[in-house]
């Protein structure tokens, strides 16, 4: 069922906004990964068997993403997430990313708790040490036609909270999604807004158990 046609990588360093330049500059970056959509042209009631199949591609992909954005994995301060299906799709085919994207940079960024338990949502199952990664991956999608845009929201990876970090990338793959297709999408960042201004709590001033309220 995963049949994959292009993998297409975007990374981009924001020196200014037109204000001072920046010491060091926000890095922004984001991977998305064109394959065939399995469901496309009919209805089909079960979907989910698809979603572990997807397991490994997003691992794949949070770690090419971090590679081409060559910076140390600590300094990896947001993440989002998002899929453009192909018109011959429905939007609940892009929902099956939730969780193979989601938790595959929440793993890579050292979150230890048991992804098993939490998917099934089985509160008195859970185990280990969250470690880091704390916050939902934030997430849009889309049906669209190829070379459609999609803004992929980017927020804290410990306090979703954290409005100087409120942020998003612009994500389109040239000639993606054909009708028959998905893009798959994860993004990451490096942190504030260049010029953030606007107020607000620091990351560096909350708790990370704050996260798991």
């Amino acid at each position: 069922m995963i049949d994959i046609r292009r993998v297409f990588t975007h990374v981009e360093h924001i020196h200014h906004e037109f204000g001072p330049r920046a010491a060091t500059p926000l890095v922004r970056g984001a991977i998305g990964v064109v394959m065939t959509n399995p469901f496309a042209g009919r209805y089909e009631p079960d979907i989910l068997p698809m979603m572990a199949l997807l397991d490994p591609v997003g691992v794949d992909m949070a770690h090419r993403l971090h590679a081409a954005m060559d910076v140390p994995l600590e300094q990896i301060a947001t993440y989002g997430k998002g899929a453009i299906v192909g018109a011959a799709g429905e939007l609940e085919h892009g929902a099956l990313w939730h969780v193979p994207g989601g938790y595959a940079m929440r793993e890579l960024l050292g979150w230890k708790g048991d992804r098993a338990a939490y998917t099934a949502g089985k509160a008195e199952e859970k185990s280990g040490q969250p470690g880091n990664a704390l916050s939902i991956v934030p997430s849009t999608k889309k049906v669209g036609p190829p070379g459609a845009a999609l803004d992929v929201p980017l927020t804290n990876i410990n306090a979703s909270y954290v409005r100087g970090q409120f942020d998003a990338i612009e994500v389109r793959v040239p000639g993606a999604p054909a009708a028959d297709e998905i893009v798959f999408i994860l993004a990451m960042s490096t942190g504030y807004r260049v010029h953030a201004r606007v107020g607000g709590l620091l990351a560096k001033d909350i708790s990370k158990w704050d996260g798991l309220r």
